[in-house]
């Protein structure tokens, strides 16, 4: 029932109110408890008429403050829109990354400056993109971060998806949660080779002599890993974490490249995808074991799987001493990589 069909029943319950009233006054005297029962009727329906108004006019109020919310959200909606336009198609490279410096947004200028799609970038941590030679010292400016609250402006060299390198300044803003933990890092991107090459600039101190930030752990220092999977951006992604740690890489595309490599060096960690055409994962390791038992090796190792818990007793059966899921956050594959340098230097 709507609001005008209960308003044209109380009025007929009125006008029959009114027709039995006037019937009752014919009789001479009119009985007394009908017409003492039509008067309570009556006041009844005056209660009835008097709530109903109350509450149509509540239910006003709140189409009032409904509206109101309304058009405050479409104004939110339109706002936000004009923001994210203003970031995506701004024509500044802008990204803004975590603490650790994995890209949680990044606008259509930078992934072009990078040379990769725009959806690419969500995920990957910045260092994928940093030169070799400069990854530990970034890692290193990372870590000082928090301890410092201005605006920070860091010249690196950037090398973009099958291109050259070319120096960038970035300029770093940090965005800290109400408790001062750094929550995000808003990086803008200035390619500055041609001033470079009028009039270069200091570089970035080379990585032998900035100190360590005492974050790092001891136990990766000068440790070398040899990492083996078929997906060339999965090898790019571990290559550039464990490198902006210091840690020497080897990365390669199959088993078979990996038991190659392993005629020419003993990496102090192996970190292996399981899934991989021809030999896969656990053929590789059941093949290193074999040639530590010849050599008198020891090479502790870790599995990338993408289906964590179906293949967890499986790998650690096959001979893997940890594994981890491939969308695992940097610092779990440091720690990860950490657990397994520190296991191989107590002997275990």
């Amino acid at each position: 029932m709507n609001d005008e069909q209960f308003r044209e029943y109380i009025q007929i319950i009125h006008q029959q109110m009114a027709v039995l009233y006037g019937n009752l006054r014919q009789f001479n005297p009119p009985p007394q408890q009908a017409a003492e029962a039509l008067e309570e009727i009556a006041a009844a329906l005056g209660n009835l008429q008097l709530i109903y108004e109350e509450m149509q006019t509540s239910v006003e109020a709140l189409a009032d403050v409904e509206e109101g919310l309304f058009r405050q959200n479409q104004q939110f909606i339109a706002d936000r829109q004009h923001y994210y336009n203003l970031f995506q198609f701004c024509p500044e490279p802008y990204l803004i990354t975590d603490a650790n410096g994995l890209i949680l947004e990044a606008n259509q200028a930078i992934a072009t400056l990078l040379n990769v799609p725009q959806s690419y970038l969500a995920g990957k941590p910045l260092a994928v993109y940093i030169a070799q030679s400069d990854r530990q010292a970034f890692r290193i400016l990372l870590n000082r971060l928090s301890s410092v609250s201005e605006v920070q402006n860091w010249e690196i060299n950037l090398c973009p998806r099958h291109g050259e390198q070319f120096a960038a300044q970035l300029k770093v803003a940090i965005a800290r949660d109400d408790i001062g933990f750094i929550e995000t890092l808003q990086i803008s991107v200035h390619d500055i080779s041609q001033y470079r090459q009028i009039a270069p600039s200091v570089q970035l101190p080379v990585t032998q002599t900035i100190p360590l930030a005492p974050s790092l752990p001891q136990a990766l220092d000068g440790l070398h890993v040899l990492v083996v999977d078929d997906e060339a951006d999965v090898r790019e992604f571990i290559t550039a974490v464990l490198e902006s740690h210091g840690i020497r890489v080897t990365a390669v595309g199959s088993a078979a490249a990996a038991l190659e490599t392993l005629e020419q060096f003993h990496p102090d960690v192996l970190v292996s995808d399981i899934r991989m055409p021809n030999d896969d994962g656990y053929s590789l390791i059941r093949k290193v074991r074999e040639l530590e038992a010849k050599l008198g090796w020891q090479i502790p190792a870790a599995a990338l799987t993408a289906y964590l818990e179906e293949d967890r007793a499986k790998v650690l059966a096959a001979g893997f001493e940890l594994h981890l899921h491939k969308l695992a956050q940097p610092t779990e594959l440091i720690a990860m990589v950490t657990q397994l340098a520190r296991g191989a230097s107590k002997g275990v």
